[in-house]
């Protein structure tokens, strides 16, 4: 069970619902509890004798995550990002830049919730692989040694992505355990980070970027949007789950309630999830204008690209925020289109 290329509001509804179904039951078994040991474990071991945590700490390290990981699928608010909104969220995820930033803590729109990318975005990693991202976490939780509020945000990929070369080489792997691939849900944990509320936002560290001559590194699908953490501030699934909660707020985009029909409603209830899900679409809007007063003093004789970007404003109650501004087409209608793109030409 996956989204459908061209699917109705009800269809995201009721795909959504049986996806969040099977992963609460994947959180439920035992294979759920062992994947994620191994996987905040290779994050938390530090080479330096001492300075990782300790089997107490680990213990509650890994209960926390549990919670972080598993609660969003059952209880967070649902959405879905309607594919034609994908290149938009992506690109302004990949243009993203939160280093400084302080975050409020109503920067989302739930304190918790799951999203889900029909379209997946994918990202390359620091060590030359690509990965895909088809569903987001995030939930709100609070550090109980420091009082200290953040985002925990963390990256699914769809398990049965054929175009994912990660997802590939982990069917492989299970090739010659059918028992053991049954019990993976449809989304596989691959990335986790958190942003933190109220308080400055830090910079990346630097990440050991593996010698290309060292590796085959591995191409981004064709078509479709990839992101470069060897080259971008944030990590793909913070900017990704950044970017959608402030667009989906933004008049660029339109979130409309999917209806449920009886048999998936039933099913959410059986599961004890929560089933109004909210397909965010892009909205058909005339092309951004921004008015002046008086007679402007100058006046465009050509039609040009504007690229996508982020632009900062601050809030009557003082505080800064951005909106996305998506790339439009300044000009007057009729004008010619000033395409921008740069030919060489090689010549004796």
């Amino acid at each position: 069970m996956n989204f459908l290329p061209h699917d109705s509001l009800a269809g995201y509804a009721r795909t959504a619902v049986d996806l969040r179904t099977r992963m609460v039951d994947y959180h439920r078994g035992p294979l759920a509890t062992q994947y994620l040991e191994a996987f905040f474990a290779s994050r938390l071991t530090s080479p330096a004798p001492g300075a990782g945590p300790g089997p107490e700490g680990m213990a509650k390290v890994l209960d926390a995550a549990r919670a972080i990981t598993a609660n969003p699928w059952r209880f967070g608010e649902p959405y879905v990002i309607a594919p034609a909104m994908t290149a938009i969220i992506a690109a302004a995820a990949a243009a993203l830049d939160l280093t400084g930033e302080v975050l409020p803590a109503d920067i989302a729109p739930d304190d918790g919730g799951v999203l889900f990318l029909p379209e997946p975005i994918y990202h390359r990693g620091h060590n030359g692989e690509v990965s895909s991202i088809g569903a987001i976490t995030w939930a709100r939780t609070t550090n109980t040694g420091s009082g200290r509020s953040f985002w925990a945000i963390a990256g699914w990929a769809d398990h049965h992505d054929p175009h994912d070369p990660s997802a590939a080489r982990r069917r492989a792997h299970l090739t010659d355990r059918p028992d053991l691939a049954r019990q993976f849900g449809p989304y596989l944990l691959t990335d986790f980070t958190q942003i933190p509320i109220g308080q400055p936002v830090d910079p990346r560290p630097d990440l050991p970027v593996l010698d290309r001559d060292d590796r085959d590194w591995d191409p981004a699908p064709d078509g479709r949007f990839c992101i470069d953490e060897t080259t971008t501030p944030m990590r793909a699934c913070a900017a990704v789950a950044y970017a959608f909660w402030r667009i989906q707020a933004q008049p660029l985009a339109t979130v409309a309630a999917a209806p449920v029909d009886r048999a998936a409603r039933r099913r959410a209830v059986r599961a004890g999830i929560r089933h109004d899900t909210r397909v965010v679409m892009l909205r058909r809007t005339s092309p951004l204008a921004e008015p002046g007063v008086g007679e402007p003093k100058w006046h465009y004789r050509v039609r040009f690209v504007v690229r996508g970007h982020w632009r900062r404003l601050i809030g009557r109650d003082g505080d800064p925020y951005r909106i996305w501004i998506n790339a439009h087409i300044k000009g007057p209608d009729g004008a010619p289109l000033l395409h921008g793109e740069k030919v060489a030409v090689l010549a004796r």
